[in-house]
């Protein structure tokens, strides 16, 4: 299966903290690909920067073979304009922890606004797309409430279908359920899971391990800044390779 998302040499500092250091990773088209391991260790800032929330300090990703927040001239990348990396970013979804929702806006707006602002879609078109995912996320009934009249779970829902209203190529999930009381959560992994069933590449950083073990192609794990390890998500589960992967899953199940 070709790759969605190369990632190669990515290193990014935040001053003198060395977040990220040479990572290397290839993320498979129409496959779910889950990053775990423990706070610090550089998860979500990849996920930033595989859609130039970030910018790295060196190294570079390409996603569907095009190359993110540079072009080449020569032997040389020089950078993309904020134009162009707006319209890079738009390719891929991200649902956040928070979920980011605008509070002014109802629902339905949420999700319509960014096909109408960004893709220039009718917006009767957009509304129509709109009521279709809000019904594959079980909230039909709320597209006319504000966030403030929605739950955690609700909101989180309501950002997955904003996610997919602009049609991506793949979706990055950053710790979806982490922001939920207990009672909530399995309601957006039931919608993950149904979501991981359509193709759609998905990077998911998630502390979910039973959501990774059973609906993951792929599991890696990642601490003080690197990749530690990576393979089929049961497998390496239940017998992981590396002693710090061993250590961290000892702790956690």
């Amino acid at each position: 299966m070709q790759a969605m998302v190369q990632i190669s040499r990515l290193n990014k500092s935040f001053g003198a903290h060395h977040v990220l250091q040479d990572i290397n990773l290839d993320i498979e088209a129409e496959k779910v690909t889950c990053v775990i391991g423990p706070s610090g260790s550089g998860k979500s800032t990849m996920l930033r920067c595989i859609n130039r929330l970030e910018t790295p300090n060196s190294g570079t990703i390409t996603v569907d073979g095009e190359l993110i927040g540079y072009e080449r001239e020569g032997a040389n990348l020089r950078e993309l304009s904020t134009r162009r990396i707006a319209q890079q970013r738009a390719r891929m979804g991200m649902v956040f922890q928070r979920f980011n929702l605008f509070p002014h806006l109802t629902v339905l707006q949420n999700v319509i606004e960014a096909p109408i602002q960004v893709r220039k879609m009718a917006k009767a078109q957009a509304e129509a797309d709109a009521m279709r995912l809000l019904g594959q996320v079980g909230l039909t009934q709320k597209a006319s409430a504000y966030p403030s009249e929605l739950s955690g779970g609700q909101m989180q829902r309501v950002a997955i279908a904003r996610a997919l209203a602009m049609k991506p190529q793949l979706i990055l999930f950053d710790e979806p359920t982490s922001a939920l009381d207990p009672e909530l959560v399995g309601e957006v992994l039931e919608v993950m899971r149904e979501l991981a069933t359509t193709g759609i590449t998905m990077v998911v950083v998630t502390h979910e391990i039973s959501f990774a073990r059973d609906i993951g192609d792929r599991l890696v794990f990642m601490a003080d800044g690197q990749i530690v390890e990576t393979g089929e998500p049961k497998e390496m589960l239940a017998n992981p390779i590396q002693a710090r992967t061993k250590e961290f899953l000892s702790r956690i199940k």
